[in-house]
């Protein structure tokens, strides 16, 4: 085993055999905090993202925080109840992408995907510059480098990843369930002291806000439907993520859709629950809450704060008034939140992957990310979202604010367009559905899912009519970008299987096999190419050797008359010192003057067994078999003489594999290592 392999096994743990897969598969218990963390953690950000949008009229807007809180959680639970019935209709996890390819068609599928691959790496950008920032605000040293502290969060992220979603499942449930109880909590707690008369005020609720230039008088009918849609477009941020279980579905335990259908019913439930209680309980207890970059609109008895003034966001606000006497409290609330969105993110390194993998079988996305790694985890697009989503941090620099413009429009355009796809599953197993009950069971569920659409549409054109201009057209545009990479990555694959279908001609045997073996020197590997090639029986068979110095030319001929091998040797003259060139110029002059014959050109190959030796070897014969995959007409074999070296590592890699490890007995398999030994 190599250096590679061994710091592999550190980091991603042990090979896992296809047949373990339903050992990685996630019980609920496990799949809540797996699935639900992003949708939870838009608690962290939804209500303050509401307050500020409201508070571009000044403070007296507030009234309407409460309004906005049911309309979005109407909206959630008119989604969540339409995600219950794809479950059960799509349980193969292709969710909004499979919805729209099979009732909407291919267009309509790809549009979908694109959106949902922009918002699952805008998830992890955002989680995690928002993890960042509170990390830099916690510890002083991070200050001025927070794109460093997101990187590295999203590499650590990857790398628990990569060890397979049973086991990342289980190292995020903790915190998860952690912020359940905190968040629920606090707001327990907070109602109770409510009931009693004695809630306390926030520590920002004794400043006053000033409303931006145009706002400061009585709004007119207009001016407040549009502050209410821009202050409702930016609460429906605690939507993103409700898409991800009818996407993950295949890493349910059985059964699969019933998991996946509890699971949803119960992220509804307290996500919900959290955000409207968050909303209603900022408002009772006199909020003041401003955009970070606007500290200056805040004053205290007409006078300007302190330019020191830290606004602290709504729940730690919140945590800090409700808990004033316990600070333990306080601090724990702080804490499980700041872990928990950049946790958030791993809600796409689950939902991305699958997506990938799907589109991958499709042919709208690079065979590679179809493939399972060691440990049975879609390593290729868990990379992959990686790297996109380093790639956001990095253009616009960790800072939240701008990312969560660029949020929110991909995942309602899947919503729109599953929805739809939907009602059309429902309509056409209406036509052919004659059962009693059954039918008014799809009534029913097209009912629900049109309820569905008609929000999620609302919804849509709110946020392309608030957003577009503050950073939306970014997402369109990226949207865009995928759409047409995936069109022309199946374009692709068509053209390809197009032209690798077999026909007549294909049975028809060349005239003549003329077979080309290259020559270094007359070793045993030359004379190991040689004695194969001649067991291939060619039409004709010659030596090649490229000659850039005269005299060792001249010794390499004498030792090859003395042998008599029987072969003719052509030796090809570079006076450049090329020894690729005149190869792939030669063997193309042998096809050209017979179209139909085939040159068949063997390369003697050392077998090298450490990998400092591969930097010694091989580099000529790599690049020649580069060149001539390219010729026409030119076959290439290689012809291996395995080194004392590789012996070695093949040795120490079996008796690697027949090492008994901790764990094999009870797993069963101890018996198969005993039957590789024998």
């Amino acid at each position: 085993m190599g250096v590679g392999d061994v710091s592999k096994r550190i980091l991603l743990g042990r090979k896992l055999r296809s047949a373990q897969l339903g050992e990685t598969l996630l019980p609920k218990r496990i799949a809540l905090p797996v699935f639900a963390s992003d949708a939870l953690s838009s608690v962290a950000y939804a209500p303050d993202e509401v307050f500020i949008m409201l508070a571009i009229a000044g403070a007296s807007a507030y009234v309407w925080s409460w309004k906005i809180a049911i309309a979005v959680a109407l909206v959630m639970a008119a989604v969540i109840a339409s995600y219950r019935q794809t479950v059960h209709a799509y349980p193969s996890g292709g969710g909004d992408y499979e919805v729209a390819t099979v009732n909407l068609g291919r267009t309509a599928g790809t549009t979908v995907a694109s959106a949902l691959l922009i918002d699952y790496v805008l998830t992890v950008a955002v989680s995690i510059s928002s993890g960042a920032q509170y990390a830099a605000a916690a510890i002083p040293a991070f200050l001025d480098h927070e794109v460093i502290v997101a990187v590295v969060m999203v590499v650590l992220l990857t790398a628990m990843n990569l060890r397979g979603i049973r086991e990342s499942g289980s190292f995020f449930a903790v915190p998860t369930y952690l912020f359940m109880f905190a968040i629920l909590g606090m707001c327990l707690y907070a109602f109770i002291q409510m009931a009693t008369g004695t809630l306390p005020d926030v520590e920002s609720a004794s400043l006053e806000i000033a409303a931006d230039e145009g706002w400061e008088q009585p709004l007119t009918t207009i001016g407040l439907l549009f502050l209410l849609a821009r202050a409702f477009s930016s609460g429906c941020a605690a939507l993103t993520g409700v898409e991800a279980i009818s996407n993950g579905v295949p890493a349910f335990q059985r059964p699969k859709s019933k998991n996946a259908a509890t699971t949803l019913l119960l992220l509804g439930m307290i996500a919900i629950t959290m955000m409207v209680s968050v909303i209603v309980l900022a408002r009772q207890m006199g909020l003041k809450y401003v955009d970070p970059h606007d500290i200056h609109k805040l004053t205290r008895n007409g006078e300007a704060l302190p330019e020191d003034y830290d606004q602290h966001t709504v729940i730690a606000q919140i945590a800090r008034a409700v808990f004033i006497d316990f600070s333990p409290g306080f601090y724990f609330v702080v804490t499980v939140t700041g872990v928990i969105l950049v946790l958030a993110a791993n809600t796409a390194f689950n939902g991305f992957p699958v997506l990938g993998s799907i589109l991958a079988k499709d042919g709208y996305a690079p065979r590679a990310l179809g493939s399972r790694g060691d440990r049975l985890a879609y390593s290729n697009g868990i990379v992959f979202l990686a790297v996109l989503a380093i790639a956001f941090i990095v253009a616009f620099g960790a800072e939240t604010t701008k990312l969560i413009q660029l949020y929110i429009v991909g995942v309602f355009v899947s919503f729109n367009l599953s929805q739809l796809g939907m009602i059309r599953h429902w309509t056409r197993a209406l036509a052919s559905e004659r059962d009693p009950a059954e039918r008014r069971r799809m009534f029913n569920a097209r009912a629900i899912n049109a309820i569905g659409l008609t929000f999620t549409a609302v919804v849509l054109v709110v946020v392309l009519i608030t957003k577009f201009l503050a950073g939306a057209w970014i997402t369109i545009l990226a949207m865009g970008f995928f759409f047409v990479v995936m069109r022309g990555i199946k374009g692709h694959y068509n053209s390809v299987e197009i032209e690798l279908a077999a026909d007549e001609t294909d049975k028809a045997l060349p005239t003549r096999v003329h077979a080309l073996v290259l020559v270094s020197k007359l070793h045993k590997p030359t004379l190991r190419a040689l004695a194969f090639a001649k067991a291939t029986r060619p039409n004709s068979l010659e030596g090649v050797y490229v000659s850039v110095d005269n005299a060792e030319t001249a010794r390499l001929m004498e030792e090859w008359d003395e042998r008599n091998l029987g072969v003719p040797l052509k030796v090809l003259h570079s006076p450049y010192r090329e020894v690729v060139k005149p190869i792939v110029e030669y063997a193309s002059a042998i096809r050209g003057a017979n179209p139909r014959s085939v040159v068949a050109v063997y390369i003697p190959e050392y077998v090298v067994g450490r990998w400092w030796e591969q930097l010694l070897h091989n580099q000529t014969a790599l690049r020649l078999k580069g060149r001539l995959l390219f010729t026409p007409g030119v076959m290439v074999t290689s012809v291996p003489y395995q080194l004392r070296s590789s012996q070695l590592a093949r040795e120490r890699e079996e008796r690697e594999e027949a090492r008994v490890r901790p764990g094999d007995l009870r797993r069963g398999r101890t018996e198969d290592k005993d039957r590789q030994v024998q």
